[in-house]
């Protein structure tokens, strides 16, 4: 997986799966672009720390549809050329069916869909434009073990990432003409940042128990997946959809 000379947008890189895949990425001789929404302080901490030259931050709300083609054309006009695109950028809002009120419900759907997947298509549109210009590429979209079992806590954020599967696959048949490749990573609980700051103890322990490994995935098992589906290589194995979760979620 030799990525020099190629050239990286990654969304939501500011910490967690997206900070790993940045550093992966650079360590293999890319260079990356680091989207973030708002944290100014957390994305300069992730450019320092990307080995080699020549990388950027781009900030940009991509929840908004007008950011993303926004998003394409900066990377462009500083990069050149778009090589491969991770749609990473990932919200999660609990809203429980028996909890919460008709306006908390409808925010919750709404929010969740405009990251998770208005923004993941409207990038990829963009990105696969570019790329088609360019002679091909890879897009390689960050989904999750809860699209395939069910989330009774977060529904809209089951749903939003069983979208994004489809989606991927139908535009993994599309483009291929194009020589664009699209792939999905599916992890399970990741240990990152926001794992960290909303799991309560006991939540955390029965998490644990999913996984016959005991442990959650670390960010750079993710990021591995990731590169993998975006090296030159693996352009046959377009339209897969891999899971990282440990073997807590089995599917065939």
């Amino acid at each position: 997986m030799d990525f020099k000379g190629k050239n990286v947008l990654i969304t939501g890189a500011s910490r967690g799966i997206g900070k790993a895949t940045a550093i992966a990425f650079a360590q293999k001789g890319a260079k990356v672009g680091i989207n973030y929404r708002n944290n100014d302080e957390a994305a300069q901490q992730v450019l320092s720390e990307l080995p080699g030259d020549g990388h950027q931050i781009f900030k940009r709300n991509i929840a908004q549809k007008s950011e993303t083609e926004a998003l394409i054309n900066d990377f462009i006009q500083e990069f050149g050329r778009l090589d491969v695109l991770v749609n990473n950028a990932g919200i999660s809002i609990f809203h429980e069916l028996d909890q919460v009120d008709f306006d908390h419900w409808t925010n919750a759907w709404e929010k969740t869909f405009e990251t998770n997947l208005f923004a993941a298509a409207n990038l990829s549109y963009w990105g696969a434009k570019a790329m088609m210009k360019s002679g091909g590429g890879h897009i390689v979209n960050v989904s999750s073990r809860g699209s395939f079992r069910g989330e009774p806590t977060k529904p809209a954020y089951g749903a939003s990432k069983a979208a994004l599967n489809a989606m991927s696959q139908s535009l993994a048949k599309k483009l291929a003409p194009h020589k664009i490749y699209v792939g999905v990573v599916a992890p399970g609980f990741t240990e990152t940042e926001m794992a960290k700051e909303t799991l309560t103890p006991a939540e955390r322990e029965n998490l644990l128990r999913e996984s016959p490994f005991k442990r959650m995935a670390q960010p750079e098992e993710v990021a591995h997946a990731i590169l993998f589906l975006a090296s030159e290589g693996a352009a046959y194995t377009s339209g897969t959809i891999i899971d990282v979760n440990g073997a807590s979620y089995l599917r065939s």
